[in-house]
């Protein structure tokens, strides 16, 4: 009989149950976009943020992109793409150091972050301001999830580790899935896990559906 597939995310995938793990909150600060010479985008809320905008101020502003989803929310909206990278925020402080340092930066950033690559570039000498577009908070649905036995869970953020933990304890038997290491640093130290070779959600339920 196959294991019944828990994902925390705020995606969805049709063959798991879906548990959205937190509710954002879109924020829309002032930003002046003329300032900028390129955005840093992390995760598709970014993208949702930037809604609330003239497009026309931003859009034609090229976005240097944590994965491919955050980067295919961005084409969506019309933007053009820098560079994509690998999933991983210290990933992107390589590429940012490679421009000339008088570039200016926006990072289009939630209020709560589990990397801070910014900090390495600034120290380095790159030209970054951060902007706070979204927050976020732990969801109804996490709280209140019943869990059934000889469960897969998968996680894709720490956020999600830490609202599950926050209620809930990982069963013995649970096989647990986990995206990046980042991930797998929020999880208690005795629980065994597996890293999905891709940061994606597509990966992870490959591996679950073969456990």
């Amino acid at each position: 009989m196959p294991k019944p597939i828990y994902l925390f995310s705020t995606s969805k995938h049709p063959e798991a149950i879906n548990v959205a793990s937190l509710e954002i909150e879109l924020l829309k600060p002032t930003i002046d976009f003329s300032k900028y010479d390129y955005l840093i985008i992390t995760s598709k809320q970014a993208s949702e943020a930037l809604k609330q905008y003239d497009k026309s101020e931003y859009i034609h502003i090229p976005s240097l992109c944590v994965s491919k989803k955050s980067a295919e929310a961005y084409e969506a909206l019309g933007g053009k793409v820098l560079a994509c990278g690998n999933g991983y925020g210290e990933d992107l402080s390589k590429t940012i150091q490679k421009f000339p340092h008088a570039k200016r930066w926006l990072y289009l950033r939630a209020e709560v972050i589990a990397s801070d690559f910014i900090s390495t570039c600034q120290r380095e000498g790159c030209n970054i301001d951060t902007v706070v577009v979204y927050k976020s908070q732990c969801s109804q649905n996490i709280r209140h999830v019943e869990i059934e036995q000889n469960a897969v869970l998968i996680f894709t953020s720490p956020s999600s580790v830490n609202c599950f933990l926050d209620n809930h304890t990982i069963n013995q038997d649970s096989k647990i899935i986990v995206i990046g290491e980042t991930t797998a640093k929020a999880l208690p130290r005795d629980i065994e896990y597996i890293v999905s070779k891709e940061r994606t959600i597509e990966n992870c339920m490959d591996i679950a559906l073969r456990l």
